[in-house]
C-alpha cells in the first residue's frame, strides 16, 4: 500500500473508532415503543380467552363462562405499570377488607381460596367476572406469583350486585353497600354501573363514608360487547356521580382510554384497564379483562395497601393520597407505589413538591418515550461527528507536513 492510501486509511479508522465508542451508548437510549396490551388475537402478547362482564341477556338458558385452558406466559403491562413487585415490599393490605359489588366471587377460586368471604348468591359467580376483578385487588397469583394482585394481604367480602347474567340493578347495589357497611369494610368497590340515580343508593353510599369506609366506584359500564359507543351521549354514571365517591376510568398503555370507552365527566383517576390478565371461578387457567371495572378494582387495592400502610387516615386522606400521588395527565393516572411511600404535607400534597395550578397534559407516555430516544441517539451521533472533525483536524496538518507518509516512515 502506498504511504499516501495508508494514512488515508489511517485517518478513516480513527474516524470509525471515534464513532464506535459512542454509538453503543446509543442504542440502549432510544427507548422501543412499549408493547401494547395482550391480545386475544394471538397477534401480540398472550392469547387468552376474553371475561365477560355480563352473558347473553337474551339467551334462553344461562350458560356459565367455561374455564379457561389458557395460562398466562408473562406479567402483563398493568402490574408492570402499576410497579406492584416493589410495592409489595412496603405494603401488602394485610388486615384490610375489600368489599366488591359485582357478580359475586367464587372462594374457592386459585389464588383465592380461605381469604374470601362470600355467601348465598355472593358465593356462585356463574359470569365469572367479580372473581376476574377479586384476583386483581388480593388475589396471590396461585401458581403464577407475578400475576398477583395489588394488595394479596388484604379480604375480599363478596356481594352481589347483579342478577345471575351480570346485569346490575339498583337494588341490589344499594343492599350490597348496607351489608359492606355492617361488615365494617374498609374499602367498598362498586364496579357496576347504572344509568340513573337512585334515592336508596344514595343513602346506602353517605352511610357507607359516615361509617369510615373508602367507597370507588367504576366511572361507566363496561362498553358493550356488540355495536359502537360513538352515539352515546356523556353522561354521569351512579354511585360514581355520588359525593365523596372515587370515580374511576381505565387506561390504556399510552394513558388515554380506549376509543369505545363510554363519554362521561367528572373522573378522579385513571387505572389500567385493557388487555389486564387474572384468574376465573373455575379450574386454573388466565383471562383477559378490560373496562372500568378493572381499572376500579386496581384502584382498590391500593387503597388497601394505603390503609394497611397509613392506618390512621381518614378515608378523605386515603382518597387524597391516591390523587395527589397520582400521575399527573388529563386524567390522573393511579400510582400505588408513590400513594404508600409518599410523604405528604399537612395541605394533603407530596412535601417538598411544588404542584401547577393546572393538570399537566400527558396524553401518551410511549410517544414521549420515542421522542426522547431520537433526541438521546441525535446528541449522540452529533458528538461523534464533532469529535471526529477535531480528530481529523489535529491529524491532517501533521499528515500533510510529513508529504503523507506514515509515522515514523524514513524519508528517502
Amino acid at each position: 500500500m502506498s504511504p499516501r492510501a495508508l494514512a488515508a486509511a489511517r485517518l478513516l479508522s480513527g474516524a470509525g473508532l471515534a464513532a464506535a465508542l459512542l454509538l453503543p451508548a446509543a442504542g440502549p437510549a432510544q427507548a422501543a415503543p412499549p408493547a401494547g396490551p395482550p391480545a386475544a388475537d394471538g397477534k401480540k402478547g398472550q392469547e387468552l380467552p376474553g371475561m365477560p362482564s355480563v352473558l347473553d341477556p337474551e339467551a334462553e338458558q344461562v350458560t356459565c363462562t367455561h374455564a379457561s385452558r389458557e395460562r398466562a406466559r408473562k406479567q402483563d403491562w398493568s402490574r408492570q405499570r402499576l410497579d406492584l413487585d416493589r410495592l409489595r415490599g412496603h405494603s401488602t393490605g394485610t388486615g384490610v377488607t375489600v368489599a366488591l359489588i359485582d357478580t359475586g366471587v367464587a372462594p374457592g377460586a386459585a389464588g383465592l381460596d380461605g381469604r374470601v368471604t362470600a355467601e348465598g348468591e355472593a358465593a356462585d359467580d356463574c359470569v365469572g367476572h367479580g372473581t376476574f376483578l377479586a384476583g386483581l385487588i388480593a388475589g396471590t397469583g396461585g401458581d403464577s406469583p407475578r400475576l398477583a394482585g395489588v394488595a394479596p394481604g388484604a379480604r375480599i367480602l363478596a356481594l352481589r350486585g347483579t342478577d345471575p347474567r351480570g346485569l346490575a340493578n339498583a337494588g341490589l347495589v344499594a343492599d350490597a353497600l348496607r351489608q359492606a357497611t355492617a361488615a365494617g369494610a374498609e374499602v367498598i368497590a362498586v364496579t357496576v354501573a347504572l344509568p340513573r340515580r337512585d334515592a336508596a343508593l344514595t343513602d346506602a353510599v353517605a352511610e357507607a363514608r359516615r361509617a369510615g369506609a373508602v367507597v370507588l366506584a367504576a366511572a361507566t359500564p363496561d362498553p358493550p360487547s356488540r355495536g359502537g359507543t360513538d352515539e352515546i351521549p356523556s353522561r354521569v354514571y351512579w354511585p360514581a356521580g355520588e359525593p365523596g365517591v372515587l370515580t374511576v376510568a381505565d387506561m390504556l398503555p399510552g394513558g388515554v382510554r380506549p376509543d369505545g370507552a363510554l363519554p362521561t365527566t367528572g373522573i378522579d383517576l385513571a387505572a389500567p384497564g385493557a388487555g389486564v390478565v387474572s384468574g376465573g371461578p373455575r379450574g386454573g387457567g388466565h383471562y383477559l379483562g378490560a373496562g372500568a371495572s378493572v381499572a376500579t378494582a386496581y384502584a382498590a387495592g391500593a387503597a388497601a395497601v394505603v390503609r394497611a400502610a397509613h392506618p390512621d387516615d381518614s378515608p378523605d386522606a386515603v382518597v387524597r393520597r391516591l390523587t395527589a400521588t397520582a400521575y399527573p395527565a388529563d386524567i390522573p393516572q393511579l400510582d400505588a407505589y408513590a400513594a404508600v411511600t409518599t410523604v405528604l404535607d399537612d395541605a394533603g400534597a407530596p412535601a417538598g413538591a411544588e404542584r401547577a395550578a393546572d393538570p399537566v397534559a400527558v396524553r401518551d407516555t410511549s410517544a414521549a418515550d420515542r421522542a426522547t430516544g431520537r433526541a438521546t441517539l441525535f446528541v449522540l451521533v452529533g458528538s461523534a461527528a464533532v469529535l471526529t472533525v477535531l480528530w481529523a483536524a489535529f491529524t491532517l496538518p501533521r499528515a500533510r507536513s510529513r508529504g503523507w507518509r506514515p509515522a515514523g516512515a524514513r524519508k528517502e
